[in-house]
Parts: structure tokens; sequence; C-alpha cells
């Protein structure tokens, strides 16, 4: 018998501003079983439509599956699978560590290295601001860790496919459905 590989899986899908359109995207992916890793969601260069990015855990006929589900619903006007193409993926995270006048410069330099930087310094903790691939930002907070993190908040990933798209180099417009 044959094992089912489960992979990382991303995918973005455009989706009309309209109220439901959010929790019936999640419900499609709930209702199949999926662990959703990340989920995504902020304005697109067309009004009137968001940008959903979320990575999932699957095998490749499931996650196929789910996108040919995601086309039936109404208000998704786009939807595309990322995971094997050439991929710019970024996360942003925040994190509040806790300082004392000894480990304040250590936590600076590895600010440095990291090309990440503090956003709010108090006498007792400051706040680390980084953005980078999710490999990049699991390894700054491992360092982060040998010092007491207060807080942290991670956005999850964006990402956007590289180099041009389309015939005339621009970026394909979702296409509006008809209601």
């Amino acid at each position: 018998m044959e094992a089912i590989s489960t992979n990382k899986h991303t995918v973005v899908a455009w989706l009309e501003d309209k109220p439901g359109v959010l929790n019936r995207v999640v419900g499609l992916f709930r209702r199949r079983n999926f662990n959703i890793e990340s989920l995504t969601v902020g304005h697109s260069e067309t009004p009137g439509i968001s940008r959903l990015t979320f990575v999932v855990n699957g095998d490749d006929h499931m996650v196929e599956q789910s996108v040919k589900q995601l086309y039936k619903l109404v208000n998704v006007t786009k939807v595309e699978r990322i995971t094997d193409r050439k991929a710019i993926t970024r996360e942003l995270v925040l994190v509040r560590v806790k300082v004392d006048s000894k480990t304040r410069s250590e936590i600076m330099q590895i600010v440095d290295i990291y090309r990440a930087r503090i956003v709010d310094v108090s006498m007792d903790a400051v706040v680390v601001q980084a953005v980078g691939a999710e490999d990049q930002i699991e390894s700054l907070i491992e360092l982060l860790s040998n010092y007491p993190i207060l807080e942290m908040v991670r956005t999850g990933a964006v990402a956007m496919t590289r180099g041009q798209v389309g015939r005339n180099g621009s970026s394909p417009r979702p296409r509006r459905t008809a209601l």
C-alpha cells in the first residue's frame, strides 16, 4: 500500500469584499478536515477584491479538490496554487522581549544580524519587528527565546509569484462574477 504524503500547500484566492465570504472559504477547508496553518487576508490592487493567502497541510489530491470547490463559491473570483511555483513568501512578526542593561545590547546585535528593527523601547522591554521567510522568522524567534519573550504575534504568510505574470507583464485582474 502506498503512503499518502502530506505537504504544506500555499494557495492564493481573490474574494469579493462582502460579509460572510471569508467564513465560507474557511468553512470549506474545515469540512475537509484541513489544518489551516496560516491565513492572511487584505485588500488587493483591485477595489472591492481582497487577497487571501493561506497555507494548509494536506496531500496534493485533497488540495486540488478543495481548490476546485473554491471556484464554486460565488464570491471567489480567482484561485491560484503557488506551492510549486517560484514565489516570494513573507511573514511579519512582532516580539516583545524582556531586557536589562546586560541583555539589551545582545538583543540589538541579534536584531541587526536578522535585518530586523526595534520599534519600541522601554526600560525593561523592547519590541522587535521582523519581516522575512518563515525559516528566517523561526530562526530569529529561536534566538530570542534565550531571553524572556513576553508577547509575540505573527501575521502568517503572504505570497506572490515571481516575475512577470500575464502577456503584457501586468498582474492578472480577477474577474467579478455575476450575481
